[in-house]
Protein backbone atom coordinates (compact mmCIF):
# COMPACT_ATOMS: atom_id res chain seq x y z
CA UNK A 1 0.00 0.00 0.00
CA UNK A 2 1.48 3.33 -1.08
CA UNK A 3 1.53 6.14 1.17
CA UNK A 4 0.44 10.21 0.37
CA UNK A 5 3.99 11.01 0.46
CA UNK A 6 5.39 8.36 -1.81
CA UNK A 7 1.92 9.50 -4.11
CA UNK A 8 3.16 13.43 -3.77
CA UNK A 9 6.81 12.52 -4.55
CA UNK A 10 6.12 10.52 -7.52
CA UNK A 11 3.61 13.37 -8.96
CA UNK A 12 5.81 16.08 -8.07
CA UNK A 13 8.74 13.56 -10.22
CA UNK A 14 6.22 13.08 -13.45
CA UNK A 15 5.36 17.12 -12.86
CA UNK A 16 9.61 18.18 -13.35
CA UNK A 17 10.53 15.34 -15.85
CA UNK A 18 10.45 16.36 -19.89
CA UNK A 19 7.85 14.81 -21.81
CA UNK A 20 8.71 12.98 -24.72
CA UNK A 21 7.07 14.09 -27.83
CA UNK A 22 7.08 12.38 -31.63
CA UNK A 23 9.38 13.91 -34.06
CA UNK A 24 8.22 17.11 -35.63
CA UNK A 25 8.19 14.71 -39.07
CA UNK A 26 6.23 12.06 -37.29
CA UNK A 27 3.21 14.29 -35.88
CA UNK A 28 0.17 13.99 -37.93
CA UNK A 29 -2.13 15.59 -35.56
CA UNK A 30 -3.39 18.91 -37.90
CA UNK A 31 -3.08 20.89 -34.28
CA UNK A 32 -1.16 20.15 -30.86
CA UNK A 33 -1.52 21.22 -27.13
CA UNK A 34 0.35 24.11 -26.07
CA UNK A 35 2.97 21.75 -24.09
CA UNK A 36 3.85 20.16 -27.51
CA UNK A 37 3.78 23.60 -29.57
CA UNK A 38 6.10 24.90 -27.13
CA UNK A 39 8.80 22.08 -27.01
CA UNK A 40 8.83 21.75 -30.70
CA UNK A 41 9.23 25.94 -31.04
CA UNK A 42 12.01 25.99 -27.92
CA UNK A 43 10.20 28.39 -25.88
CA UNK A 44 8.23 27.70 -22.49
CA UNK A 45 4.35 26.70 -22.53
CA UNK A 46 3.71 30.19 -20.97
CA UNK A 47 5.35 32.40 -23.74
CA UNK A 48 2.62 30.59 -26.03
CA UNK A 49 -0.45 30.98 -23.69
CA UNK A 50 0.73 35.11 -23.42
CA UNK A 51 0.46 35.12 -27.28
CA UNK A 52 -2.48 33.51 -27.60
CA UNK A 53 -3.81 35.77 -24.88
CA UNK A 54 -1.96 38.85 -26.36
CA UNK A 55 -2.73 37.96 -29.98
CA UNK A 56 0.60 38.69 -30.59
CA UNK A 57 1.58 34.97 -31.86
CA UNK A 58 3.82 34.82 -35.15
CA UNK A 59 1.89 34.98 -38.35
CA UNK A 60 0.18 31.08 -39.08
CA UNK A 61 0.67 30.09 -34.92
CA UNK A 62 -3.09 31.13 -34.44
CA UNK A 63 -4.37 28.99 -31.68
CA UNK A 64 -7.68 27.91 -31.87
CA UNK A 65 -9.60 27.67 -28.48
CA UNK A 66 -11.06 25.20 -27.70
CA UNK A 67 -13.16 24.10 -23.72
CA UNK A 68 -10.47 26.31 -22.69
CA UNK A 69 -7.56 24.61 -24.53
CA UNK A 70 -5.55 26.01 -27.03
CA UNK A 71 -4.48 24.04 -30.41
CA UNK A 72 -1.72 25.17 -32.22
CA UNK A 73 -1.45 24.91 -36.09
CA UNK A 74 0.94 22.19 -37.26
CA UNK A 75 1.44 23.81 -39.96
CA UNK A 76 2.18 27.43 -38.43
CA UNK A 77 4.77 25.29 -36.03
CA UNK A 78 6.54 23.84 -39.28
CA UNK A 79 6.34 27.33 -41.34
CA UNK A 80 7.73 28.82 -38.30
CA UNK A 81 11.07 26.66 -38.13
CA UNK A 82 10.89 26.38 -42.01
CA UNK A 83 10.33 22.85 -42.30
CA UNK A 84 8.32 21.21 -44.49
Amino acid sequence: MQTATAHSADTRRAATEPQQFPALELETRPRVPTEQAAHYLNRRPQTLRGWASAETFPDGLRPVRVHGRLGWPMAGIRAALGVK
